[in-house]
């Protein structure tokens, strides 16, 4: 990063902000076979979710390994892990890029609001065309309901 004439760094580049979110994604980002891997052959002991950083259902499977649920879960999971560590994966890289500030997901880059068709007719609140219900209330407003004019 430069200085600036006054002595403060100046802002990074979209290059140094993108070669720094990658390198923050590589340490924390996950395998997909090792997920598989330790849901097959250690999933009654819940290392899998250890492997994703969901200790809670780690420790609940750990405590409960002798009962053989957490063998069949585990087994199950085998063939769900894929899913979840690109899920996990694809979190901590949107994560990263509102953090860095780069990519689809930063604050500068937030897609416009969704206009606003309708209000609530229980308390005003503006909704957006495709609600179903009245996120401030929680009434009905989906098709067939009552819907006040905006």
């Amino acid at each position: 990063m430069e200085q600036t004439g006054t002595g403060v760094p100046a802002e990074p580049t979209s290059a140094e902000k993108a070669a720094w979110s990658s390198a923050e994604y590589a340490a924390v980002q996950k395998d997909e076979v090792v997920g598989a891997l330790l849901a097959f052959f250690l999933g009654t002991f819940g290392a899998h979710w250890f492997y994703l950083g969901r200790n809670g259902l780690g420790i609940l499977y750990a405590a409960f390994f002798w009962t053989g649920i957490p063998s069949l879960c585990g087994f199950v999971e085998t063939f769900l892990m894929p899913g979840r560590v690109r899920a996990y994966n694809f979190a901590r890289a949107q994560e990263i890029a509102v953090r860095v500030g780069v990519g689809p997901w930063s604050a500068a880059a937030a897609p416009p609001p969704l206009p606003h068709s309708a209000a609530c007719a229980a308390c005003g609140q503006p909704l957006d065309g495709r609600a179903l219900f009245c996120p401030r209330c929680g009434a009905a407003v989906g098709p067939g309901q009552q819907r006040a004019a905006v």
